[in-house]
């Protein structure tokens, strides 16, 4: 069955930096946008990046802007996020999730709500310490 698997969370100071990776299995997602959600406790899920299909064009939000980046290794099947100057309000637990069918939309269409995306991860969980 298709499956994402997240890794990489962990405790870390505020400043600091973590990368979250997202493998995935079952199936390829070559041709998926890929996004990275967080939430935390008592506040809805989040978008914190996303990528096309082609790696040709990325979303962030400006709480996280200039601190993630999001890149992807087809070869790999694998999504990554660099995250770092962490803060404390970065504290949540983060998932992967895949949107197959973004590319209809547009080679360049980067899915910014939940319901657009098919799969998802169990999540991994990131706490920043200050």
């Amino acid at each position: 069955q298709v499956q994402l698997v997240e890794s990489g969370g962990g405790l870390v100071q505020a400043g600091g930096s973590l990368r979250l990776s997202c493998a995935a299995s079952g199936r390829t997602f070559s041709g998926a946008a890929m996004g990275w959600f967080r939430q935390a406790p008592g506040k809805e899920r989040e978008l914190v990046a996303a990528i096309n299909w082609s790696s040709t064009n990325t979303y962030y939000p400006e709480s996280v802007k200039g601190r993630f980046t999001i890149s992807r290794d087809k070869a790999k099947n694998t999504v990554y996020l660099q995250m770092i100057n962490l803060k404390p309000e970065d504290t949540a637990v983060y998932y992967c999730a895949a949107a197959p069918g973004a590319f209809i939309t547009g080679n360049n269409y980067v899915p910014r709500s939940r319901n657009e995306y098919t799969y998802w991860g169990q999540g991994t969980q990131v706490t920043v310490s200050s």
